[in-house]
């Protein structure tokens, strides 16, 4: 196959020249008339790096650097073939089940479709739309996370507002753990679709694997002329389908109805109406969203049942988030009445879901729910976010994780929530005064989340207003803020005894040398959850001093430390019997035989060691 290649800014682009005779092409043509699956061979075939990273839900890195960032993801491979931990890759925030272990993990939705396995993602932009013929994606370290692969009809760099934006699954599998955390080149068996696409969707999820998983680079392939294809299927019903009409519906009254000499004839529905009121429901309650709005539009009985409000008290739309529109909440609008939980999080991508649909539904249902979960939901603005407080008064649980693009003036509403218990603004734009104003108006506050909010200006304040107002905090992240000291520090731990989860993650500020990390574990006897990752001050002394005062400890990160040694490790082992999870990866006195000798000591514990080829 001859090869035509020239570079763009971004990486390169491959013109492929498809060879074959005219009776090859031929044969092509009878196949696709006579219903297999195939392709006529047209014109050239691209080959396009990322031009530029559009979205995604999370990453390890900062917001104003580049290492370990999704960033990273755009343009030509900075590492493969290599493999490794290297901070020129994109890196998702978590990996593993350990977050799901923890008290600050959320509970899981009911309804939740089995094949939905998406926990990250990220969006990727490519400079020429094309039908898609491949998908390629470089893994370098812990590959196995990418569960689906999307495309989508917008031209994202087009200046005319999305219309009738459409998505569809070029391939979609199982979370997997690979044999090895090599680096190799993902490239699974693609769908072929019916419109051109320059914007791809990696959905990821990590709960299987042992470390953090590490992307380079993406390809996408394709031809810029509609190929001829076959058997190319639309979905029949989709979440959009809610209609609550009952003009098609039976009445399935009961097994048996008149007949025409006037005696009882069976009919199809057996004894199904007589089986208790609530014998039904449980039975429904099985169902996902899609199945329960399908079996809506059987029958009357079936209607009654499918449309209970019991069947809608929580409700999570996000495997959902490419078809929800504000017709399809407004539907659904009607049947909770008695909503107490809701997951909008990745809704309203590129307008499909508008403020006025979600603000009408809030406005209607909101006045029963207690979590509602928003992560990267990009449509939210400030009149949003007063609306929730004015018609969400029981509200416990809010999560705006990912919102970046909401003005720091809207978090200002969020403390007129008063009975929140549950607050995650990862990644926003929130600033020291909405943030105080929170904490002092919301005292019953027990998980909060603060991780990579660059734009508190003293996390110092923020800490003395937990202490004096939070007493009752048991997990904070503040991973990757910039200016905690050893006096915020204090306040913080004296404060708030009831810590169980503490995340420290890239504060550079603190230093072991003030003894505030010995204090921290000597106020915290009921730590269980403790990430000190990339602090190069931690030393024997800080884990000699968990190993004595935190005895039910479960996860420690102490990534990146010179000074800490294996034998101050065997302390903490044997003094901490829950510990399940402890990175010491780049602790340059803990060296890969160390680890070796501590895994077998202690085999219960996933000791993290990671390496760079």
């Amino acid at each position: 196959m001859e090869r035509r290649r020239y570079i763009p800014m971004n990486g390169y682009i491959d013109l492929r020249l498809p060879s074959g005779t005219r009776g090859e092409a031929l044969t092509s043509r009878r196949a696709v008339e006579s219903g297999q699956r195939a392709v006529l061979p047209v014109s050239v075939e691209v080959e396009q790096y990322a031009k530029e990273v559009l979205d995604f839900s999370s990453h390890y890195g900062s917001e104003n650097s580049m290492s370990y960032t999704m960033w990273n993801l755009a343009g030509i491979p900075n590492v493969y073939p290599s493999s490794g931990d290297f901070t020129q890759t994109a890196v998702f925030r978590a990996y593993g089940k350990w977050w799901e272990q923890c008290a600050s993990a959320p509970l899981t939705f009911r309804r939740t479709p089995d094949g939905f396995h998406s926990q990250d993602y990220i969006e990727l932009g490519f400079e020429e739309p094309v039908y898609p013929t491949a998908v390629e994606v470089f893994e370098t370290y812990y590959p196995g996370a990418i569960v689906q692969i999307l495309a989508c009809s917008h031209n994202p760099f087009s200046q005319n507002p999305p219309t009738d934006v459409r998505w569809e699954v070029l391939w979609s599998g199982e979370p997997t753990k690979a044999l090895t955390p090599q680096a190799r080149q993902f490239s699974p068996k693609i769908k072929h679709i019916n419109f051109p696409t320059n914007l791809l969707r990696l959905e990821v999820n990590s709960s299987l694997l042992d470390y953090y998983t590490e992307l380079d680079a993406v390809i996408l392939r394709g031809v810029k002329e509609r190929p001829m294809l076959a058997l190319y299927k639309m979905p029949l019903i989709d979440i959009s389908d809610l209609s609550d009409s009952e003009d098609e519906m039976s009445d399935v009254s009961g097994p048996f109805k008149p007949g025409g000499d006037g005696k009882q004839q069976r009919t199809a529905n057996g004894f199904f109406d007589k089986l208790p009121y609530e014998l039904i429901q449980l039975i429904l309650s099985h169902l996902t969203l899609p199945d329960l709005c399908r079996l809506a539009q059987t029958c009357k009985l079936l209607h009654q049942h499918c449309c209970d409000p019991l069947q809608y008290t929580q409700l999570s739309l996000q495997p959902y988030w490419a078809r929800l529109s504000d017709a399809s909440l407004g539907h659904l609008q009607s049947r909770c009445t008695l909503l107490q939980r809701l997951n909008l999080s990745w809704t309203g991508s590129r307008g499909a879901l508008t403020l006025t649909g979600f603000s009408s539904f809030i406005k209607a249902r909101g006045n029963s729910l207690v979590c509602l979960e928003l992560s990267c939901c990009h449509f939210l603005n400030e009149p949003c976010l007063e609306v929730i407080a004015q018609a969400c008064p029981k509200l416990q649980e809010l999560n705006l994780s990912s919102c970046d693009r909401l003005h720091p003036q809207a978090f200002t509403h969020i403390s007129k929530l008063s009975l929140l218990r549950r607050l995650v603004l990862y990644r926003t734009k929130i600033e020291q005064t909405a943030i105080l104003s929170i904490l002092t108006f919301c005292p019953e506050i027990r998980h909060l989340n603060l991780g990579s909010c660059v734009r508190i200006e003293d996390y110092d304040v923020v800490a003395s207003m937990l202490a004096t107002r939070c007493r009752s905090l048991c997990s904070l992240d503040l991973w990757r803020c910039r200016n905690l000291t050893d006096r915020g520090l204090a306040e913080l731990v004296t404060g708030c005894r009831a810590l169980e989860e503490l995340d420290l993650g890239w504060c550079p500020t603190l230093q072991s040398s003030t003894g505030c990390f010995q204090q921290l574990a000597r106020s915290l006897p009921r730590l269980r959850k403790l990430f000190l990752t990339a602090n190069r001050t931690i030393c024997d002394s800080d884990i000699e001093e968990l190993a004595a005062c935190c005895p039910a400890l479960q996860h420690l990160d102490i990534l990146g430390t010179r000074l800490v040694s294996a034998a101050s490790l065997k302390k903490l082992l044997q003094a901490c019997p829950q510990l399940v999870l402890l990175d010491v990866s780049f602790c340059s006195q803990v060296d890969t035989r160390a680890v070796q000798e501590l895994s077998s000591l202690f085999p219960g514990v996933a000791i993290k060691k990671s390496f760079t080829q």
